[in-house]
C-alpha cells in the first residue's frame, strides 16, 4: 500500500527532480517507510511505501524488470503467491517476495490480460521502454484511486487529488459536479472531481499512453460477471457456498509481513468478518485478533455491546474509540483536507478515529466489512427495488414485514417505496431543499435522479449501478482518505471479486426475504455468529451524533456559510442563513463541509 505519481512533459523536456519529489511528498502519509523516483527523458515517476510484503529494502519503489519495465504499485495482490508459482512454472525468476514483483512479470508474460487474473486491490503504472508507452490500471471496483491531469503542457496522474492542485492553472470548482452535489447529493459517480481539470480513471478500466503523443482514452477491462447455476441452488447450498468464499476471501488478506487488525462495529458485515479473521489468526499461531471499535456518545447509536459480545466471544484485543463533540471540532480541518472533496456525513469522523488509534497500536493494516450492504443487498431502500413489481397487497405485507426486522417503521417503509421509485417526487424535494439560485438549479443535472429511479424498477440492474456509480465509489473514497492518512492498508473480502460476482448472481430470494436484508450472509454466519448479532433489526454502523455536533457547533457552521464566496454566488444566501438553525443536521453539515473545503484547498468558482 502506498502512494503513486508520475508526469509526462509532452515537449520532452527533462522533468525537475523537486516536482517529483514534490509530488511524492504530499503522500508521504500514504508512505511512510521510503521514496523513490524514477527518471526518463520527459517523463518521471515517483513512490512513497508502505512496507507489508518483503520489508526489505528490495521492495522498494519505482521497481525494475528486466532493462525495459518500471512500475509504481499502490496496493495488494492477494493471490501473489499463486501467480507467482505459475509464472515460475514458465520460467521466470524472481528476487524479491513483493506481490509487486509479480505484475511485473504477469504483466511481461500476459500484457493487460494480467489484470484479469489479479485477485486484489491497486492502481498502479508501467513504464515500457520498448515503445515509451505508459500503462495505468485501476482494480475492479476502484478500491485503491487513481487520478490525472491533461494539460497543454504535461500529463500528470496521482494517488491523491493534492498532488496535481500545484499543476492546474487555478484551483477551481467544478460547476456541474459541485451544483450536482449540493442539490442531489451524488458523488463521486462521475470520471470528473469536484475540482476543474483533474479526473479520476474509473475502477475498472486501464489507459495506455504513448509519451510521445498523450491522448488519454480509459478503456474498461472488467464487468461484473454472472455465476451459472446458482439460481436453483437450495438455502443450505447458497449458504455454504458464501461463507467458503467469504473464508478463503479473507484467508488471502490475512498475508502480511505486519500486523493484521479489524475494524469492528457490532454490526453483521464487521463481525462476519472479524469472526472469520480472528479465528484463522488464532489457528496460524499469530495470538489475538486486534479490533478496533468508534463507540457513539449517544444511547440510542452506540453499538458497544455488540461489539463487545463479538470480541469476548473470538477472544479479540478489543480497542474502544469515543470522539467526543470536541474532538470532532478539534479534526474538522484535518478531515476535510483529508477526504479532499465535500462529503455527505460527518459518520467520516468516527473512522478517522478508529484508524488514528490502529496506528497508534502499531496495526497497519485492518480488515473491514466495507462493500457488504452494496453486494448483499443490505440498505433499506433495496426493499422497494424488490417489491417494486408486486401487487399492492404484497407491497403493503412486504412494508410490514420490513418495519419488524429492520430500523424502519411502517410508515417510513411506505414512503420509501414512494420516494424511491418515483422520480418526480424526488426531483420535487431536492430542488426545494438546495437553495440554488434559479439560473444555476436551471443548469444543475438532475439526470441521475431519473437514471436512479428507473433502475429500481429492476433490482439487477439498481444493484449493478450501487456498486459501480452510486454507492460504492464514495464509501471507498471515505475509506482510502482516512485509513491511509494515518498509514494503515485497509482490506475489504465482501470486495473480493468471487464474492460480488456471486451475490450479484444469487436470486433475490436469497438476498432479501419476509423483511430481512443480506439473507444470504445471515444464513452463512448461523453458528458463527452470536444469534444476538445475526438476527439484529437496528444496525446502525459507524454512525456519528450529527444532531449534537451540528447542535454545538452552530456558530461555526454559520460563521464558515457566512464566509463562502461560493455558497454567496450559487446560493439564495440570505434564505440559507435565516433558514439554517432549522434545516436537518445533514444538510447542513454538507452545506458546512463545502465552506470549509472551499477554504481549507483555496478553491474559487470559475466566474468569480
Amino acid at each position: 500500500m502506498c502512494g503513486i505519481c508520475g508526469i509526462i512533459n509532452k515537449d520532452g523536456t527533462a522533468v525537475p527532480p523537486e516536482l517529483i519529489r514534490r509530488m511524492n511528498d504530499l503522500v508521504a502519509h500514504r508512505g511512510p517507510d521510503g521514496a523513490g523516483t524514477f527518471h526518463a527523458p520527459g517523463f518521471a515517476l515517483g513512490h512513497r511505501r508502505l512496507a507489508i510484503l518483503d520489508l526489505n529494502p528490495r521492495g522498494a519503489q519505482p521497481m525494475a524488470w528486466g532493462p525495459h519495465l518500471q512500475i509504481v504499485f499502490n496496493g495488494e495482490i492477494y493471490n501473489y503467491l499463486e501467480i507467482r508459482a505459475e509464472l515460475e512454472a514458465l520460467g521466470r525468476r524472481f528476487r524479491t517476495e513483493t506481490d509487486t514483483e509479480v505484475i511485473l512479470a504477469a504483466y511481461e508474460e500476459w500484457g493487460p490480460a494480467c489484470l484479469d487474473r489479479f485477485n486484489g486491490m491497486w492502481a498502479f503504472a508501467i513504464h515500457d521502454a520498448r515503445d515509451q508507452s505508459l500503462f495505468l490500471a485501476r482494480d475492479r471496483f476502484g478500491v485503491k484511486p487513481l487520478y490525472f491531469t491533461d494539460q497543454p503542457d504535461c500529463f500528470a496522474f496521482s494517488s491523491e487529488i493534492r498532488q496535481l492542485l500545484p499543476l492546474l492553472p487555478a484551483v477551481e470548482a467544478n460547476a456541474g459536479v459541485l451544483l450536482e452535489w449540493i442539490a442531489t447529493s451524488f458523488e463521486n459517480h462521475r470520471e470528473e472531481t469536484m475540482f476543474v481539470g483533474v479526473r479520476s480513471l474509473p475502477a475498472g478500466h486501464h489507459m495506455r499512453l504513448l509519451l510521445r503523443s498523450v491522448h488519454p482514452k480509459p478503456e474498461r477491462w472488467y464487468r461484473i460477471r454472472e455465476v451459472p447455476d446458482v439460481e436453483r441452488a437450495s438455502d443450505v447450498e447458497v449458504a455454504d457456498r458464501v461463507r467458503d468464499l467469504l473464508q478463503d476471501a479473507v484467508r488471502l488478506r490475512l498475508r502480511s509481513d505486519v500486523r493484521v487488525g479489524t475494524c469492528l462495529s457490532g454490526g453483521l458485515d464487521s463481525s462476519a468478518v472479524s469472526t472469520i479473521a480472528a479465528r484463522l489468526y488464532r489457528d496460524a499461531g499469530a495470538g489475538r485478533f486486534l479490533a478496533v471499535h468508534a463507540q457513539a456518545t449517544e444511547a440510542d447509536i452506540d453499538e458497544s455491546r455488540w461489539a463487545r459480545l463479538v470480541a469476548d466471544r473470538e477472544q479479540m484485543d478489543l480497542s474502544i474509540v469515543t470522539p467526543t463533540t470536541s474532538d470532532f471540532a478539534a479534526t474538522i480541518d484535518e478531515v476535510v483536507f483529508t477526504q479532499e472533496e465535500p462529503f455527505l456525513t460527518p459518520s467520516m469522523f468516527m473512522g478517522w478515529h478508529v484508524f488514528r488509534d490502529a496506528r497508534a497500536r502499531s496495526c497497519p493494516v485492518m480488515l473491514n466489512g466495507q462493500g457488504a450492504d452494496e453486494v448483499l443487498l443490505g440498505y433499506e431502500r433495496y426493499f422497494t427495488a424488490a417489491t417494486l413489481r408486486q401487487p399492492w397487497w404484497r407491497k403493503i405485507r412486504s412494508a410490514l414485514l420490513e418495519a419488524r426486522h429492520s430500523r424502519l417503521s411502517l410508515l417510513q417503509a411506505l414512503q420509501y417505496k414512494a420516494y424511491f421509485g418515483m422520480p418526480g417526487v424526488r426531483r420535487s424535494r431536492l430542488r426545494r431543499r438546495s437553495f440554488l439560485r434559479s439560473r444555476f438549479l436551471a443548469e444543475t443535472d438532475f439526470g441521475w435522479v431519473d437514471r436512479a429511479a428507473n433502475a429500481y424498477t429492476e433490482i439487477g440492474t439498481m444493484q449493478r449501478q450501487e456498486i459501480v456509480c452510486w454507492q460504492l465509489p464514495k464509501l471507498l473514497r471515505y475509506e482510502d482518505r482516512n485509513s491511509m492518512r494515518h498509514s494503515i492498508e485497509t482490506r475489504l473480502p465482501f470486495l473480493d471479486y468471487r464474492v460480488v460476482e456471486l451475490a450479484v448472481s444469487l436470486p433475490i430470494r436469497q438476498k432479501i426475504r419476509d423483511g430481512w436484508t443480506k439473507y444470504s450472509l445471515r444464513t452463512a454466519m448461523k453458528g458463527l455468529l452470536p444469534d444476538e448479532v445475526l438476527w439484529r433489526t437496528d444496525k446502525v454502523g459507524f454512525e456519528s451524533p450529527t444532531q449534537t455536533w451540528m447542535r454545538e457547533h452552530l456558530p461555526r457552521i454559520r460563521e464558515e456559510i457566512g464566509d463562502s464566496s461560493i455558497l454567496r454566488t450559487v446560493c439564495d444566501h440570505d434564505a440559507l442563513m435565516r433558514r439554517l438553525p432549522e434545516i436537518d443536521a445533514t444538510r447542513q453539515w454538507q452545506f458546512f463541509n463545502l465552506a470549509c473545503w472551499e477554504r481549507i484547498f483555496g478553491v474559487r468558482w470559475r466566474n468569480a
